[in-house]
């Protein structure tokens, strides 16, 4: 579903150039959760970047769903991003001026992929049902969470990139959002490759990589 081949990645600093990604390979199965930990700085966000297609690495391949992205151009990686990959942020960019429930049905309503019994599940899990009728600056921020988690996984993408997601929220409530977030993305059938700094919350997921030093290791 994912392999990453030799990748380099570096950026322009006063003191010079730091690479921040040094030959860096991995691959990830089709549904299946991997925790990326590592320090601040070591590149983890980066990563993400260029496996979503919002950045563009040196050298070295990433293919995803059978396609090598280098060989993308911007409207097909919008297009990739659109319909296969869903983003989770610690800033959970949801739209300002729609209710919950139009920023819950926002992406699967850009590809038209709709699914009602899921789209029940995921508001009823989430915790949302309250809420569908109120405006983002309405809500707490485990609120919020909830629907970009929902707004997320309603399509079923192949591929859920989350930074974070949870970072902004206290301890217990990050458990309750990581429990009911891991359990819907299997319900989705789709992949969720998380940074995290926690290796509590790396718990919930089925394998743990570090990277250190441009590179990924198991742990």
């Amino acid at each position: 579903m994912l392999s990453i081949k030799n990748l380099y990645k570096s950026f322009g600093q006063p003191g010079g150039e730091v690479c921040v990604l040094d030959g860096l390979s991995f691959t990830m199965q089709a549904a299946s959760s991997v925790a990326l930990l590592g320090e601040s700085g070591s590149g983890k966000s980066t990563l993400l970047h260029l496996i979503a297609g919002l950045d563009k690495s040196q050298s070295g391949d990433i293919e995803f769903s059978g396609k090598q992205l280098s060989t993308l151009n911007e409207s097909a990686l919008a297009n990739m991003r659109r319909h296969q990959i869903s983003l989770v942020f610690q800033q959970f960019h949801l739209i300002s001026t729609l209710s919950v429930f139009d920023n819950i049905r926002f992406q699967a309503a850009l590809c038209q992929r709709f699914d009602n019994a899921f789209e029940t599940q995921l508001i009823d899990r989430l915790g949302l049902s309250s809420l569908l009728k109120k405006l983002p600056h309405q809500l707490s921020r485990g609120q919020q969470q909830r629907v970009a988690i929902a707004r997320a996984l309603l399509h079923k993408p192949k591929l859920v990139l989350a930074d974070e997601p949870t970072g902004n929220l206290d301890e217990q409530s990050s458990l309750e959002v990581m429990a009911v977030f891991t359990d819907l993305v299997k319900s989705a059938g789709s992949s969720l490759l998380m940074v995290t700094h926690s290796k509590e919350m790396a718990t919930f997921m089925q394998r743990s990589v570090l990277l250190h030093n441009g590179r990924l290791s198991d742990i």
